[in-house]
Order: C-alpha cells, then structure tokens, then sequence
C-alpha cells in the first residue's frame, strides 16, 4: 500500500500497510496502476512525488496518479517536472486549508506543465535520472556499510567466534599459537595459507589483526546469559550510555539540523530533511557522535549515529556514550532487534507506545572490556565516515538536480551543456 507518508523526497520509501490480494480490485476503483506512473500526494503533505517501479501495489487515499499521454508526454519527464518550483508553486497556490493543506483533483487538472518536444523530455529526464541513479548508489553503498559494521558486530559481541575459535582450537590440542590463529581466521574470514600470505606481503596488516585477536580471551564463563567471554560482564545500558540533556534555541535550527520523529526513517534507515521546525522556543538539542532513537512506536526502529550536531524533538531520545571513543559500538548494540524488542515490551501505551525512559537503561546486555569496545569503533568508524562523505554528495547532486531543472526548462541551459559535467558521475565509488 502505497499511502502519503512514504512518497517522500522522490522516492517510495519502504511500505508499511499492504491489502489482502481478494481487496484489491474493489479497492483500485479508479483505475490500475502501471510500471512507470507517477504518483503525486495531494495532502499531508502536498506535493510529493515519485514514480512506480512496479505495479504491484494498492493506493491509499491522498494520493492521485498520472500517465503521460501517449506521443506528447514522457513519464520519466513527468516526474521530474512534477517536482519542480514551477509546478511546486502551482500545487501551493491552487491548494486549501490552513492547517493541512490539500488540492482537489478539479483544482489539480487546472496545472500548467511546459512540454518540450519528446526528444527533449528524454533528453532532460535521462540526465536527471544520471543523478539519481548516483544518489541511489551511494544510498546503496551506505546500507553496504552499515551492514559490514553489524556483521563484525554480531561475530564479535553476539556469537562470540573469536572467543569459541580460540577454545576450539585449545580443545584439539593446540597450543596457544594456534588458538590465536584460529581466532585470526575467524576475525579476517581468510585461512591459514592467505595468513601466510599476508604476513609476507602486508605485514602491517597482519599484525594488526594478531593484536586485534590477541584482545578475545580464550575461555567463556557463567553468567545471568548464560555463557559469556571470560573477563566480560553482564550489564545494562546505563553502564554504557546516558541520555543528553542540553537544550539549543530554535532560532539557531535548520530544516537540515532538526530532528523529530517524522523525519527519522523506519527500520533503520537514518534520517531525511525535516519539512518543519518545532514551535518552542527550545528543544533538546545533539551532537556529533550522539544515537537519536525515537521513542515513539519503538517497532518502526528509528535510529540514526548523528553526523552532525542539531536539535531534536522531545519525542527523540539522544544517548551519549560514558565512555569516550566507543560511539560506533553503543550505535551497533542499540541497532540490534533485541534491543526495539525491549523497548515495545517495557513501553507505555497501546495505540502510541511509548518508550519508558527508566526502563530501557535497565536494557541488559554482554559488556566487552572497554578497550575492545573503543577498538571495535575505530575499526568501523571509516565506514560511517564514508557513509557521511556519500550523504553529503548525495545532497550536493540533489541541489544540482533541483537547480538543473527549471534552467533546463527555461532554455537557460541546453541539455548538451550538461553531458560533459555528468559524465564523470558514471564512475562508481568503491568500497
């Protein structure tokens, strides 16, 4: 189900309400959708557009859909026109209501678009869609990132496969050596003979990934988990983190440095540019390096590492570490199921629940000695720098994209001006 909420920044974000199939005829009275179709929001918020990679999806209300005719308007064009100033503006001035704004679709039809020649639609909307398409990769880099950084996570501090691979190896008859081989192999995914290898050819290398096995311990012991790495603790998240308490002026915000819970992203996508400040004069505010969750509706699994400093609705919790230098692990631990799955367990409320703030520091968890934890955050924090640097390219395209438009449309600009500076977007990044 396609509804308002998720038609957002010219892309369908991931859905959250679907239709039983037997519905969807009687549902889909005005019309099927097609592969290629734009569809446009007509309230709350108006004006937001993108366009159907498939047609196997339902529509909710507040949201129309529109098909170029055929030999005059190309869709791909559509969608790009529809999310101009031009068009942008027409949608404002046409639309009603005070506290939400909406436009009928008799108000909607009366919508001026400039309309090149076909070969020009093209032209323009293969250009834009070049950036996009680097937008989506560098989006797609990110989630690659980000799940390098999980994986390290769970195989250290959930399975424990150093640990187990060093007791396994003592438990054949092996000697300590061996354990830490076998530990290295665990940590590096490489066996015995690429370790040969890499110690004669990037010895640097090699020997970091021996002091990074030489930190498991080779021995597990009891604890109120059951089996836990010797020397570890069982905890709670208050041993590890604090909730941040500092204020910032509204006046000092931007749409790009606030942060509620509608412009956090669900199941962990970070977060979007806000369509709104708040209305007090103050809020809480973040820093750099800070967790913002948001407290509401705990499933949705709102969580961002800020990248950037800023301030948030009270309704988004922000957790600074007590321990300096292990961001990227307390952001890893609180990214885990478990940890949301606690959160809807121990929350308030039925039809809105709501984080409660005392007992999710009651979160328990297995705690490393610290020395790993700061270890584990400098071995990954290059992928969220990266994944910093590919947002920010990402908004700097987005600009180029929405500045491209009207030129293009105006004839300020001439399609063959812009082949050469999009061409070097063609390149993928590496990670």
């Amino acid at each position: 189900m396609i509804t308002a909420k998720i038609v957002k920044g010219g892309t369908i974000l991931p859905a959250t309400e679907y239709i039983a199939e037997e519905d969807y005829d009687s549902w889909m009275v005005r019309g099927l959708p097609k592969a290629g179709d734009v569809v446009v929001t007509t309230e709350a918020p108006l004006g937001e557009v993108a366009q159907l990679a498939n047609e196997n999806v339902a529509l909710a209300q507040r949201i129309v859909t529109l098909r170029g005719a055929e030999g005059l308007l190309q869709n791909d064009y559509l969608r790009y026109v529809m999310q101009g100033a031009y068009i942008q503006g027409q949608l404002e001035s046409r639309a009603t209501g005070s506290t939400v704004k909406g436009i009928k679709q008799s108000e909607l039809r009366k919508i001026i678009l400039p309309i090149p020649p076909e070969h020009e639609q093209i032209k323009i909307a293969g250009h834009l869609r070049a950036l996009d398409d680097k937008i989506q990769l560098n989006h797609q880099i990110n989630q690659t990132l980000e799940q390098m950084a999980q994986a390290i996570f769970k195989s250290w501090f959930v399975d424990f496969e150093p640990v187990k691979a060093k007791i396994a190896a003592l438990e054949a008859g092996g000697s300590d050596e061996e354990a830490l081989l076998a530990a290295m192999q665990a940590i590096s995914g490489k066996g015995e003979a690429e370790l040969t290898r890499l110690q004669a050819e990037q010895p640097e290398q090699y020997a970091e990934l021996r002091a990074t096995a030489e930190l498991f311990p080779s021995a597990m012991q009891d604890s109120e988990l059951g089996e836990i790495p010797e020397g570890w603790i069982y905890g709670t998240l208050s041993d590890l983190a604090d909730f941040s308490s500092n204020r910032i002026s509204k006046d000092e915000l931007s749409l790009e440095t606030y942060i509620s819970t509608e412009n956090m992203l669900e199941n962990r996508k970070g977060v979007c540019t806000a369509s709104s400040l708040p209305s007090s004069a103050s809020v809480p505010s973040f820093e750099s390096g800070e967790i913002l969750i948001s407290n509401i509706r705990p499933y949705f699994k709102k969580i961002w590492l800020a990248n950037k400093s800023g301030g948030r609705s009270p309704d988004v919790l922000g957790f600074t570490c007590r321990h300096k230098g292990t961001n990227e692990y307390l952001f890893n631990l609180l990214y885990q199921d478990d940890f949301f799955e606690y959160m809807m367990l121990t929350s308030k409320g039925a039809k809105m629940p709501r984080g409660d703030k005392k007992a999710i520091m009651q979160f328990g968890s297995v705690i490393p000695p610290i020395g790993l934890m700061k270890y584990f955050s400098e071995r990954v924090k290059p992928f969220y720098v990266l994944a910093t640097s590919q947002t920010r390219e990402s908004e700097s395209l987005e600009s180029l994209r929405d500045t491209l438009l009207p030129k293009l449309l105006s004839g300020e600009l001439s399609v063959s001006n812009i082949e050469d500076q999009l061409a070097e977007l063609e390149e993928p990044a590496h990670v």
